[in-house]
């Protein structure tokens, strides 16, 4: 089960440069009438019509909002529960709960025993996976279509019926242990994705990793989780999402017979009201790490929230940097310069605001100091100067190909709608951002970079990542008081 699908991962996962304007483009998009007529130049990017994702929007009694729909193309359903927690709503002290209930709600409930949704999806041939981020946790399944009804009831009893006991609470610990073992300590760039978070943030809970750490996880008790389940794992918290073979009438009936009996609680959810203030200067942060091998550094600023209408041109901007080998940071910094192993750019944008990082890890013998001049060099580049229309066009390829790759699948399709309900306050921009998104100018993007990147507000925090070998030495003599040549 994946910690964070945000944990210091691009916008973009990258992919084959897909001219779309001139391509045959799959069952969710044409093109336009004049592109077929006549190939454009490589300079314009042509408008892809993409094919609307058709959906039921109802909310039930007691709070459950349900997104339905239809794709009768292959026997397969997937089933989505999207909870609106994450790990901004850890309690104080307590960072790690919500990716700890993650691996809870695969255990025991009232009608079913450890493991056994494995058995009801893997044995028909089917799979199901979680995955925590900072703002909400989200239980996903594929399975022959015929299994539905029995998903549906699957989902229902562990939202409303889960047993959280010793046993499960004590194992489920240690595994999430274990992964911030595995995820953070052992590799020897993990300690800095948590740095970058809890160092970008000054008050907001968007500091504390989604991972959690030992120290507050060793320290939880049972009565904590318990309370922690109570209060976010609930119906009028919980968006469920099908999308594939179904029939409506049968779907609506399900839903009705098993999540309608989950009562609502009396008590208010509790949101995050923090707001994080501006940043009034730029902040330093020098970290050791004894696997470290190259030193590295990143850099960050704080960026709006995902549902900004600023996040499609940050998310050109971030391609244009950091998609693929002919970006700029990685012609820049490690074939041109040969300053830097590896560097990149991701925007993390998330509910209540979010962070745009640009990183380098250098190659052998280059000081952080170069780094860091260059990779604010190529910001400032692209703030001075618009793109290039191939630049423009190349990156909005690339993020509309990776659209259209995921609505291929169901689960795709119940992605899309299940972030824009939850994360962007409408399913219908599911629909519609991807339009937003082909709009973007190169002076959108110009503009978007200045407003954030280089206004008196703009300052950035600056991490170097070291070996432990740079470390400087110390002089215990002067520390004692002591005098030396």
């Amino acid at each position: 089960m994946n910690a964070s699908r945000q944990f210091a991962v691009p916008l973009i996962a990258g992919g084959a440069l897909l001219l779309l304007a001139n391509a045959a483009v799959p069952r969710f998009g044409t093109a336009t009438a004049a592109a077929q007529k006549k190939t454009p130049p490589a300079t314009t990017t042509a408008t892809t019509r993409v094919k609307p994702i058709v959906y039921r929007d109802r909310t039930l009694p007691n709070g459950l909002r349900v997104l339905s729909a239809q794709d009768r193309t292959n026997p397969t359903v997937a089933i989505q529960v999207w909870y609106h927690v994450g790990s901004k709503d850890d309690p104080a002290g307590r960072s790690g709960f919500a990716h700890l209930f993650e691996h809870l709600l695969f255990k025991k409930t009232k009608n079913m025993k450890d493991e056994m949704l494995d058995r009801l999806t893997e044995d028909v041939g089917g799979e199901n996976n979680a995955y925590t981020s900072d703002d909400v946790t989200v239980y996903h399944e594929t399975v022959p279509s015929n299994y539905l009804e029995t998903l549906v009831w699957a989902e229902a009893d562990r939202m409303a019926s889960l047993i959280v006991d010793d046993a499960n609470f004590a194992s489920e610990r240690d595994v999430v242990k274990e992964e911030y073992r595995q995820g953070v300590l052992a590799p020897p760039y993990g300690k800095l994705g948590v740095l970058i978070n809890a160092k970008s943030f000054a008050v907001h809970p968007y500091k504390r990793d989604t991972i959690g750490n030992i120290e507050e996880l060793n320290a939880a008790r049972l009565d904590n989780v318990r309370a922690f389940h109570r209060t976010f794992y609930r119906p009028d918290n919980a968006t469920l999402v099908v999308v594939g073979d179904f029939e409506q009438a049968k779907l609506d009936a399900w839903v009705d017979k098993y999540f309608g009996r989950v009562p609502k609680p009396g008590t208010p959810l509790p949101r995050v009201m923090v707001k994080e203030p501006p940043r009034q200067q730029t902040r330093r942060h020098v970290e050791y790490g004894a696997n470290v091998p190259l030193p590295a550094v990143a850099i960050t600023y704080l960026a709006p929230p995902v549902s900004s209408a600023d996040a499609f041109a940050l998310q050109v901007a971030e391609t244009i940097l950091s998609g693929g080998e002919s970006s700029r940071l990685q012609q820049s910094l490690v074939y041109e310069q040969q300053l830097a192993q590896s560097a990149y750019a991701y925007g993390s944008l998330r509910e209540d605001l979010g962070l745009l990082v640009m990183s380098a890890t250098l190659a052998s013998g280059k000081k952080p100091e170069a780094g860091e001049r260059a990779l604010l060099a190529e910001l400032k580049k692209m703030m001075d100067k618009p793109v290039s229309a191939p630049e423009l066009a190349k990156a909005k390829n690339l993020l509309l190909a990776d659209a259209l790759g995921q609505r291929e699948t169901n689960e795709g399709k119940a992605d899309a709608l299940g972030d824009a309900a939850v994360l962007l306050g409408n399913p219908a921009r599911a629909n519609t951002d991807l339009a937003r998104l082909q709009a973007v100018t190169a002076a959108d993007v110009q503009r978007v970079l200045r407003k954030y990147f280089a206004g008196p507000s703009a300052k950035p925090v600056v991490i170097y990542y070291l070996p432990e070998t740079m470390r400087p030495k110390t002089n215990k003599k002067a520390e004692k008081g002591g005098s030396g040549r």
